[in-house]
């Protein structure tokens, strides 16, 4: 019997990411060489890109420039077998992140979201969970006011079309109303936070009175499924860390097709762990096998 291809909707942003990798501190002031590339990202584009490498049917719901950044955006994922649903902003450009990567691979972001910041609810098309059994939503549509109505109206069309949910928060630097942020993803099936993201929420009252479960991630130190049966944790996979743009993405990706294939928490964490591994491994947030270099 063959495995069965999980359908799963992706929401939310697609950009160009321009990584920086640096060779030495930064000098305010001067100078440091780095190796830069240009490579495809945005959190909702990095984990729709490993989801259909391991295996899922998978369509990315997004909004980009009309511009040339946004077609190749369309282009590589579609290369890639993502069905690309995008809405075409006709004034604002495509996303762009600015990843300044240090010696040990750990990444910093500068994003400009840019036409992602404009998705509105009328862009994902109810059609579109036609057949799907999963929407998963990052996080910075609900953290930014003037997409957070797409992401609320997101979860209560898959909610109303039967589909299970994720949301990962995405940015806990960015999590200004925990209380605020709670309420709107209460009701998800998983929330998948980061230990800095989880930290956060959690002081503001018991997460899983909001979502049904929580699978964290605490980077060398693995991930962590807890639900109202218990826990369960894993150790992180063994990995030289080159750059840590998109691991969090790629442990969303490899965790959900386990999971959605009827995998136990633990064999969920697995598949996300080693998915994680596999993207701190290189430069740049997609499966090497995807990304154009």
């Amino acid at each position: 019997m063959s495995t069965p291809r999980p359908g799963v909707v992706v929401v939310g942003d697609a950009a160009l990411d321009v990584i920086a990798r640096r060779a030495a501190p930064i000098v305010p002031g001067d100078d440091v060489h780095a190796k830069v590339i240009t490579v495809p990202g945005g959190a909702a584009a990095n984990t729709a890109a490993w989801l259909g490498h391991l295996g899922a049917e998978t369509v990315l719901v997004s909004r980009v420039g009309n511009d040339h950044a946004g077609g190749y955006l369309r282009d590589t994922l579609t290369a890639a077998g993502v069905r690309c649903v995008f809405t075409v902003d006709p004034d604002a450009p495509t996303g762009c992140v600015v990843v300044l990567v240090d010696e040990r691979g750990e990444r910093s972001m500068l994003p400009d979201r840019g036409a992602n910041a404009r998705l509105c609810p009328a862009d994902l098309d109810p059609a579109v969970l036609a057949g799907a059994r999963h929407l998963h939503l990052t996080g910075y549509v609900l953290l930014d006011a003037s997409s957070r109505d797409a992401g609320v109206a997101a979860l209560a069309a898959a909610r109303r079309a039967g589909l299970s949910t994720s949301v990962d928060p995405q940015a806990a630097n960015l999590i200004t109303d925990p209380g605020g942020f709670l309420d709107l993803v209460r009701g998800v099936d998983l929330l998948l936070p980061n230990a800095a993201e989880l930290a956060v929420l959690s002081g503001f009252g018991d997460v899983l009175d909001a979502v049904g479960a929580v699978a964290v991630t605490s980077g060398a130190g693995g991930a962590t499924w807890v639900d109202r049966d218990g826990s369960v944790s894993v150790p992180a996979e063994p990995a030289d860390c080159v750059d840590t743009t998109g691991a969090g993405d790629a442990f969303d990706a490899g965790l959900l097709v386990a999971w959605l294939r009827g995998g136990s928490p633990r064999e969920a964490l697995l598949g996300g762990v080693r998915a994680g591994a596999s993207a701190i491994s290189q430069a740049g947030a997609w499966p090497r096998s995807l990304s154009p270099r």
